[in-house]
């Protein structure tokens, strides 16, 4: 069967099983077995596959219509210009987590070699882009999960990265760090609502539960991480979060009460408020 047939094939299956995004899938698999971006499948696509390639293929996207993330099929994923490893047990970088990247990014600016904190750091996307995109920046990465802790671990080794990891609960491991220590603490916490967890798409279960569940009403990670890391700060330091829909107001409200102003929030391309960040007051 040539290559151009089997992805013909398999983009049909998956539109059938259901995948959203059926012709992206398939081209994607088929790079992965194939090495054949789109370009080269116009070009080459009359090719002929053997055998081994077929039944490989032909079983990742019996995987993929079974709704296991493609990110995970694939085993690593681009996110703003930087390639990172994942699999089961680590949380998806995603675009909305960009905002509040950029938030950071614009703070940064203002601070001559910045200390940064990256708080329940899964995949290590946040603290590694920080790291490689602010000139001298130290950056520190916490995860508590032993599963994708060596994600973070790989792929700080991947992108040449200099974050320095550690492998700790954030519930637990704050009296660890000095306080008035860091010029920026970032995290992208859990925060959907233990009830909301059933009502996930599919591939969105197959993620690590840990990075989702936020406790009864979501807040469970803002809370804690507001109340008892802010004293890590520096006075005039910043504090950012990504927000799940309709967070920005109860956690601009957690960050006031603990001294922070000029807080800003960061939409994302649906206009919902996705990212806030604040100042600690002097």
């Amino acid at each position: 069967m040539t290559i151009e047939n089997l992805y013909k094939e398999a983009k049909y299956k998956l539109q059938r099983a259901g995948i959203e995004s059926p012709a992206f899938d398939a081209l994607c698999l088929i790079e992965k077995v194939f090495g054949f971006n789109r370009a080269m499948l116009i070009a080459n696509g009359k090719k002929e596959a053997d055998k081994s390639e077929i039944e490989e293929f032909d079983s990742l996207v019996n995987i993929r219509s079974e709704f296991e993330p493609l990110q995970y099929i694939l085993g690593s994923w681009t996110f703003m210009g930087y390639n990172f490893k994942v699999g089961r047990g680590v949380l998806i970088p995603r675009e909305d987590t960009c905002e509040v990247i950029n938030l950071c990014l614009k703070a940064a600016q203002k601070i001559e070699n910045p200390k940064i904190l990256d708080l329940c750091a899964g995949s290590g996307a946040i603290g590694i882009v920080l790291s490689k995109e602010i000139e001298n920046s130290e950056v520190t990465a916490i995860e508590k999960s032993e599963y994708a802790f060596p994600y973070l671990l790989e792929n700080i080794k991947e992108n040449n990265s200099s974050v320095k990891a550690v492998k700790g609960d954030i519930f637990e491991c704050a009296d660890n760090f000095s306080n008035c220590s860091f010029d920026i603490i970032i995290s992208n916490p859990p925060y959907i609502k233990t009830r909301e967890l059933k009502n996930l798409q599919t591939e969105v279960k197959k993620e690590p539960r840990l990075a989702l569940d936020g406790g009864i009403d979501g807040y469970n990670f803002y809370r804690y991480i507001i109340k008892n890391w802010t004293k890590k700060l520096k006075p005039g330091g910043y504090m950012a979060f990504e927000l799940g829909e309709n967070q920005f107001d109860t956690v601009k409200t957690l960050m006031t009460g603990e001294k922070f102003t000029d807080i800003k929030e960061k939409l994302d391309l649906g206009n919902i408020q996705r990212a806030i960040i604040g100042t600690l007051s002097s």
